[in-house]
């Protein structure tokens, strides 16, 4: 069995618990969500329309396809970047599949390592450099093939692992029983459940019962991480964490400003960091985006 994966980097861990800890970044291939209505606004006349039609694809994916740019864009850095829907429409898009690596383990094993600074997971100074798993929905197809990622021989000095989740994919008997008795690994579930200002509809994001097995693994870490765009994001935010509370999952909660773009971004980073101090949840900055613009491998 291969890997499909979009991309990998090495770069600064830019959201989250670990903001500003140098990762290496595996982007896999596919998601069950599309989250094209990100970046429309609430009064977008065709938002509900689109959901009901049962619409997959965002204005700006479909114009991209329709001029062809799928066919005629030579790398995967290359394509462009859009502002609305996913920010990584390549990385779950069926017209894009053919920009996607398919790798054996081996092969994935030798990327990751060449993207760091000495060939290790442990820099030169004893500092852990972490590896991110992010998608698409890295936890849809390929958590059997983790299990012989993370044994590789030149893995065994790999501390830290993070999942960037939407929290609907169950996990494997294997894969949890693996980090349950590995022992060498902390794995970290980032889990960040889609809310309506995506498209998706509550029913198929909002998975508490999921977030909880995660919970569960022996010597894993788990936080929630909200992307929101007003305060009727943050309102939802607050339905959800209680739903996940009565499932029984105590945990840190962020809240983390919408926008791929700086202008957008920092339009409501502010208010979103009152929120954060009103109702003791944590604050997350997208600090890629500060740093980089919203661009491929960063």
């Amino acid at each position: 069995m291969k890997l499909r994966y979009s991309e990998a980097f090495y770069s600064v861990q830019g959201e989250g618990k670990f903001v500003g800890v140098p990762s290496v970044f595996l982007r896999t291939f596919g998601c069950n969500f599309r989250c094209m209505n990100f970046g429309l606004g609430r009064d977008e006349p065709s938002r509900e329309a689109k959901h009901r039609m049962g619409n997959r694809y965002n204005d700006e994916v479909k114009a991209l396809i329709d001029d062809g740019i799928d066919k005629t864009t030579e790398t995967f850095e290359d394509l462009p970047i859009i502002h609305t829907g996913c920010d990584t429409y390549a990385s779950i898009y069926p017209e894009f599949k053919h920009f996607n690596r398919q790798a054996t383990v081996d092969e994935v094993v030798e990327h990751l390592l060449s993207l760091t600074p000495n060939g290790k997971w442990v820099q030169d100074n004893g500092q852990d450099i972490h590896l991110i798993i992010t998608g698409g929905e890295p936890l849809l197809a390929w958590q059997r093939l983790y299990v012989e990622l993370f044994e590789h021989e030149r893995m065994r000095d790999l501390k830290n692992v993070t999942f960037e989740t939407n929290t609907t994919q169950n996990l494997y008997p294997e894969l949890a029983d693996y980090f349950a008795n590995t022992g060498r690994i902390t794995v970290t579930w980032s889990c960040s459940p889609k809310l309506s200002v995506s498209g998706e509809s509550w029913s198929d994001a909002i998975k508490p019962d999921v977030a909880v097995d995660y919970s569960r693994v022996p010597g894993s870490d788990i936080y929630l991480k909200f992307v929101v765009a007003d305060r009727v994001d943050i309102e939802e935010a607050g339905r959800a964490v209680d739903e996940y509370r009565k499932a029984g999952l105590e945990c840190p909660v962020y809240l983390m400003p919408l926008g791929g773009r700086s202008e957008e971004y920092n339009l409501n980073v502010k208010e979103v960091a009152e929120i954060c101090m009103e109702k003791g949840w944590r604050f997350t900055p997208r600090l890629h985006i500060s740093l980089f613009g919203n661009a491929w491998g960063t």
